[in-house]
């Protein structure tokens, strides 16, 4: 599958589908000097960016030009050719339509984010759960499918895909999945716990996802606590096109609602190499705790072959998400035992092993907060919601069923 992000839209122009010379490049397999030759040529045609500064090129362009030297041919490994502005993936990390994650973690609600992804306007309309009951004994896991089927069930028009119903159907889930959650630890929940305020700078937010999120996951939730898991959903919101979010747009390119796109997106996210990831590097760290970070990293890659927690097929070096994390989880350890994950990243830098993920930052904040082993996998299923529901938005403005893989047929024996 070939895949690329739209890097900007250049003022006046009739396509509002641009890249970015480093993605035009890339998608024709080429090298910058050669794709400038291309322009130098009259082979590829370069357009302005709006403040001038850079060179924008038509993904119609680009693609017909890829076809071109490829003689014609299509390419058998490509699903789709996805253009998309929601996110971009850089250096320093996911940005949102142009602004930094990393930045928006520290500085807004994650209402602010997820609006900002979708295109909508925070001071609409409150984020209201829908009244459900769920049953007794579910897991967190499966309370948040079912409160996606059941608040599905219960919209009379859950097919109105117009924007703005979307937008209005993706913050009453958010708030209905965070509703459901049991409270943390047995008999917890059976009444409503004191709900921190957000403080970011000088402002204050009493009303928040962050704040009952973490009252609903933490024994002991403050002030701190709830900047950490805020931050937490924002870096989480969206990564491009991650697995589950392709389920999402492939879902929306049927033309399924987005309570039904969603539930595609839950079913691949609770894998334990995607959403469940954060859960092995909360094992990672307690066994750190109880044996110390030497044997503790030895066993696991006896028994794991790999680290969970570090490395990333995105960032050559730390994951930008991870710093922020732990910059703001460091202040929340219990003091005895503050130095663990320090001493985890020591010995994995003297081993040259990749540098950690955003996965290691949520099991560090689980594991401070004194949560659940999988609470992280419940802060990023609910952050992720934000991302899908925006490239479930751009998916509606494709051409419908536009996802058809081929397959490869061989007999065995």
């Amino acid at each position: 599958m070939l895949i690329h992000t739209l890097g900007g839209v250049p003022g006046g122009e009739s396509t509002n589908r641009m890249l970015e010379s480093a993605e035009a490049a890339r998608r024709l397999g080429v090298k910058l000097p050669t794709l400038y030759a291309y322009v130098s040529r009259g082979v590829l045609v370069s357009h302005p960016a709006p403040e001038g500064r850079r060179s924008l090129f038509a993904a119609e362009d680009v693609e017909a030009l890829a076809k071109r030297s490829r003689g014609g041919r299509t390419t058998e490994s490509r699903l789709a050719t996805v253009v998309t502005s929601t996110t971009q993936l850089r250096d320093d990390g996911p940005v949102y339509r142009g602004t930094p994650a990393t930045v928006l973690a520290t500085t807004v609600p994650y209402e602010q984010a997820t609006e900002l992804l979708w295109r909508g306007d925070p001071a609409v309309a409150p984020w209201e759960p829908c009244a459900l009951r769920p049953p007794a004994g579910l897991g967190a896991s499966d309370r948040l499918r079912w409160a996606v089927v059941m608040a599905g069930a219960g919209d009379p028009l859950r097919s109105d895909l117009r924007p703005a119903s979307v937008i209005a159907v993706a913050r009453r889930l958010v708030a209905t999945m965070v509703e459901v959650l049991p409270g943390p630890g047995p008999g917890a929940g059976a009444t409503p716990r004191p709900v921190p305020p957000l403080e970011l700078g000088d402002a204050r937010w009493e009303h928040t996802v962050a704040g009952p999120l973490t009252a609903r996951l933490a024994p002991e939730p403050d002030t701190e606590l709830v900047r950490a898991v805020n931050a937490a959903l924002i870096l989480l919101a969206d990564h491009e096109l991650a697995t589950s979010t392709v389920a999402v747009r492939v879902a929306a390119s049927a033309r399924a609602d987005l309570y039904d796109a969603v539930l595609a997106g839950l079913g691949v996210v609770a894998g334990p190499l995607h959403g469940g990831a954060s859960q092995l590097a909360y094992g990672l760290m307690r066994d750190a705790e109880v044996l110390g970070p030497e044997r503790a990293l030895d066993e696991t890659l006896r028994w794991q072959h790999r680290l969970p927690g570090f490395g990333h097929s995105v960032y050559r070096g730390d994951d930008p998400r991870f710093t922020v994390l732990k910059g703001l989880v460091d202040d929340l350890w219990p003091r005895d035992r503050g130095q663990v994950l320090d001493a985890l990243l020591a010995l994995a830098a003297e081993r040259a092993i990749p540098g950690p993920n955003v996965d290691l930052g949520l099991a560090a904040l689980t594991r401070a907060a004194g949560m659940a082993e999988d609470g992280g996998r419940t802060i990023f299923t609910i952050a992720r919601v934000a991302g899908w529901t925006a490239h479930y938005l751009e998916e509606l403005e494709e051409r419908p069923i536009r996802y058809r893989a081929r397959a490869v047929y061989a007999t065995r024996p």
